[in-house]
């Protein structure tokens, strides 16, 4: 056996390792929290290392105590996860709308400083979150918009917007300039090109970008906790769990079960977007 083979033997039995490894720490834990969310508390202070449940003790009265609305005894998460659905959605629609002709202009167009711009905008991150929280506070609350979810929506869009127009610069100049100046021999102009060319070649990078400005405005806590706990009625669903884990009372199967509430539109999030993203790629590949 040569050497070449030999390494190729052996780098694939690692690999079936490491993707068995990496599988297991992933996926235990999220297994682990939903098992635990279908069990009732008694089942689980007699046997807590348990990796499975049996039918007798299987429930799902954790969900139900979870979603009910708080005036039926319940958490009120159901209205929690319809906040977070209106402030993410927000967040995407109002940074993509941003991003997309900042990163269009900044990937194409030649201005004093364009090559410095990128740099620019990752410098926001190096300011911590704890550091702007107290202004933006302040400038929110003498704006009226202290309390509300639309102001919420604005601070994220503001922390957002850079890292998309980041994300989507690197993607759009990936694009060859030719294909812009076949479009305008054809006798487009530059926003015709963005919308027919650019934008359906540039599809996959939007949706993955939207995905992770969702993501980010999905599990944000510390300015939802800055502008909105005063008022539960406008509370997210990251805001909702904080409350179930500082509550002594509360049994640790409803924490799992809301902590599997919170998770699962992400993961399914992902998943449909995962598909779409494989069709944005194919059909891009296809006009080619």
């Amino acid at each position: 056996m040569s050497r070449a083979q030999f390494e190729d033997k052996l780098f694939g039995v690692l690999r079936w390792f490491v993707i068995a490894f990496l599988a297991v720490i992933t996926l235990l834990p999220f297994y682990y929290m939903l098992l635990l969310s279908v069990k009732p508390i008694d089942a689980l202070l007699l046997d807590p290392g348990s990796l499975w449940v049996s039918a007798k003790d299987f429930t799902l009265s954790t969900y139900r105590d979870v979603l009910k609305s708080t005036d039926d005894g319940g958490q009120g998460f159901l209205k929690f996860l319809l906040n977070s659905a209106l402030v993410s959605i927000a967040t995407v629609i109002l940074t993509l709308l941003a991003a997309v002709p900042g990163a269009y202009a900044v990937s194409r167009l030649k201005f004093f400083g364009h090559r410095q711009v990128s740099a620019l905008f990752l410098a926001v991150y190096l300011f911590p979150a704890t550091l702007l929280a107290v202004p933006l506070f302040v400038i929110f609350a003498k704006m009226g918009l202290s309390s509300s979810l639309v102001g919420l929506a604005i601070v994220y869009v503001a922390q957002t917007v850079p890292v998309a127009i980041y994300m989507l610069k690197n993607y759009l100049v990936t694009i060859p300039p030719s294909i812009e100046e076949a479009a305008a021999i054809d006798g487009a102009g530059r926003l015709q090109t963005v919308r027919k060319v650019i934008l359906p070649l540039a599809l996959p990078s939007i949706m993955a970008t939207g995905l992770y400005v969702f993501m980010i405005a999905w599990n944000e806590f510390l300015f939802a906790l800055l502008f909105l706990a005063a008022d539960p009625g406008k509370w997210t669903v990251s805001l909702g769990l904080a409350q179930l884990s500082n509550g002594v009372e509360v049994p640790k199967t409803i924490l799992m079960a809301g902590s599997v509430v919170l998770t699962i539109p992400v993961v399914l999030l992902f998943f449909a977007a995962e598909r779409m993203l494989t069709e944005g790629l194919t059909s891009g590949a296809d006009k080619g």
